[in-house]
């Protein structure tokens, strides 16, 4: 029978709100990290961490087999790029940001000083032409802090390179969808951290080292995971990270495929995906009748499984994805079955793993 009692207590869920809440964009990932880390401290043996913020707890570390489980730790967020005379500020993208969603919404300034509020200005309905009406676009939108001049925002500490953040927080939507900016995906992180803590609740360590990792600046091109891939040097790596609910309005499952939040996690099929590392999450799947749903993302997946697969001459990967609605806006939601889901399938996935698994190619 299908497992459906609940995995996440409230230390679980009181951390998931606050490491959500938490702005932690990439570049400035570094107080998210440091929350996560004390969280996983009681299921670890030792972190290690590298010059560009990246954070890996280590199970059995002095293991010679190792596997990696991964999420990503940064959110998209923007930068301060030019300030008018007027004292308004433009911005430019760090990660994905959508300038669609942009226009209207609160933002926090990130300074040396502390945060400064702000807000995305947009002309009012009554003053535009209807006949050559100008969309939001990303070298049009900006940011008033409320001064007249240019001198005034920088007297609040606010200079070219400040990151801007959305302030948007998490809550709970009809009992069981979490909703809030940057689950894409410091989800992924809370989700290995949570394997971690069921790997020591159960008291049945695996007999090689488990890796979990939390990379950074995955949101501008898979940087982070990267360069913790050459430092681990894994031999093999189950990476999570969120992909789309294909089920609501303008997008077309023709094109990108059968995904939909609630019926359970994605398992991926890319050149990336290792096929004998992704047939053994598939049959841990079914053995333990955790529902599971497949995708396609050819010809490369867009999350740090590609970084991770082709690292140190070629590491077995594989993804699974949680199904999100409304990725890189501030109100993205997954349900918390799929959550609980994903981590039930990695901590039995990590269970029938043997040390020295090549997962050969020609097996």
């Amino acid at each position: 029978m299908p497992d459906n009692t609940s995995l996440l207590n409230d230390k679980s869920l009181d951390f998931l709100e606050r490491y959500l809440n938490n702005a932690a964009p990439t570049g400035y990932e570094s107080t998210g990290q440091k929350l996560w880390m004390a969280y996983l401290e009681p299921y670890v043996d030792e972190f290690i961490t590298d010059a560009y913020g990246s954070a890996v707890g280590v199970i059995n570390p002095d293991a010679e087999y190792k596997v990696v489980i991964e999420g990503h730790a940064d959110e998209i967020s923007w930068y301060v790029n030019y300030i008018t005379d007027d004292g308004l500020i433009y911005v430019i993208r760090n990660g994905g940001s959508d300038h669609q969603i942009a226009t209207s919404k609160r933002v926090n300034i990130h300074t040396r000083k502390g945060i400064v509020d702000g807000v995305f200005g947009w002309p009012a309905i009554h003053t535009r032409d209807p006949a050559k009406e100008e969309a939001p676009k990303k070298d049009n939108i900006f940011v008033d802090v409320g001064a007249s001049k240019k001198d005034e925002v920088e007297a609040l500490g606010i200079h070219v390179g400040c990151v801007i953040t959305y302030p948007d927080e998490f809550f709970v939507l009809n009992g069981d969808k979490f909703v809030c900016r940057a689950i894409d995906n410091r989800m992924g992180g809370f989700m290995v951290a949570e394997v971690a803590r069921l790997i020591h609740e159960s008291g049945k360590r695996p007999d090689f080292g488990v890796y979990i990792v939390n990379s950074v600046q995955e949101e501008v091109g898979l940087r982070g995971a990267s360069m913790i891939a050459e430092r681990i040097k894994p031999d093999a790596a189950i990476v999570t990270d969120v992909t789309h609910d294909t089920h609501t309005p303008m997008i077309e499952p023709k094109k990108h495929g059968s995904s939909k939040i609630g019926d359970g996690p994605v398992i991926t099929y890319a050149p990336a995906v290792q096929n004998n590392l992704r047939e053994h999450l598939i049959n841990t799947a079914q053995i333990n009748e955790i529902p599971f749903q497949r995708l396609v993302s050819a010809p490369a997946t867009g999350t740090d499984t590609d970084a991770f697969a082709y690292s140190n001459q070629g590491v077995p990967s594989a993804l699974i994805a949680l199904p999100l609605r409304y990725m890189h806006t501030t109100v993205e939601m997954v349900h918390r079955r799929d959550v609980e889901n994903v981590i039930r399938l990695i901590h039995h996935s990590l269970q029938t793993i043997e040390s020295g698994e090549t997962f050969s190619y020609f097996k």
